[in-house]
């Protein structure tokens, strides 16, 4: 047995994080390059354009919008790079498996982020922030497309359409506390670069309690996470697997448990 197989004995065995129930593993990887590809591209055309047109490319880099993308952008290229070892290595296993416990839950991590954050900005964005100004301009238009829609898009694609296994309760609060961190980041923007990145952060401004936005985001977050963790359960209950043979990734459909990861 190589190392490849032999580290999948005890990480996703089943190779849940590089299949889906769907797809080829090819296509898959294909996609998800796809994806990598268009973030990167986005995210650079965004700070070129700020750098060049409003000058304040600067100020991105403080948004949970933008954080946030740039994670689904991490997030894509780190699953692209594990699809295309996987297929290497004649569906044998791929590098995370062997990486250590660090980097795996790191990796995680990470994929909780993709699976949570983008539906919190598409609803706070599209429900609190957006104006007419948002879509009147083929610049926002297209900018707002692909930071508010598309990255939802995106969550939707990997909560659904792979294999990926149902986020474990023990993620919560790393998520929970990654918006902690964030609120506290907006603060130290505001008395470094002069402004708050969400008005509703700012306690002179807000109608309502800046810790009532706060606790209203972290029970959003709550009810997304298990609304996220249902979903996929529901999915792998419909749509059980397990990994047959070893020859050109090929995959039955049978029951399997989700704690394989």
């Amino acid at each position: 047995m190589n190392k490849a197989a032999s580290a999948s004995t005890h990480f996703d065995s089943y190779h849940k994080l590089v299949t889906s129930p769907f797809f080829s593993p090819t296509l898959l990887a294909w996609f998800r390059a796809s994806v990598a590809v268009f973030t990167t591209a986005t995210l650079i055309a965004i700070l070129v354009y700020d750098s060049i047109v409003t000058k304040d490319a600067y100020r991105n880099f403080s948004f949970f919008t933008f954080l946030t993308y740039i994670g689904i952008c991490s997030y894509y290229w780190a699953s692209f790079v594990q699809t295309f070892w996987y297929i290497r290595r004649g569906f044998e296993g791929y590098p995370l498996q062997s990486w250590g416990k660090t980097l795996q839950i790191l990796h995680l991590v990470l994929q909780n982020t993709v699976l949570n954050f983008p539906i919190i900005v598409t609803i706070v964005f599209w429900t609190s922030i957006a104006t007419p100004s948002s879509v009147n301009r083929l610049d926002n238009l297209l900018r707002n497309i692909s930071v508010h829609i598309l990255n939802s898009v995106f969550c939707v694609f990997e909560m659904l359409l792979t294999n990926n296994p149902p986020p474990q309760w023990i993620f919560l609060p790393f998520m929970i506390l990654i918006i902690g961190l964030y609120t506290a980041s907006a603060y130290v923007t505001h008395a470094t670069l002069g402004f708050y990145p969400y008005t509703f952060l700012d306690p002179e401004k807000s109608r309502l309690s800046v810790a009532g936005y706060i606790v209203g985001i972290v029970i959003a977050e709550i009810v997304i996470f298990a609304a996220t963790r249902g979903l996929m359960k529901l999915r792998e209950m419909m749509l059980p697997v397990t990994r047959t043979g070893n020859s050109r990734g090929n995959y039955e459909m049978m029951e399997r448990d989700q704690d394989s990861v």
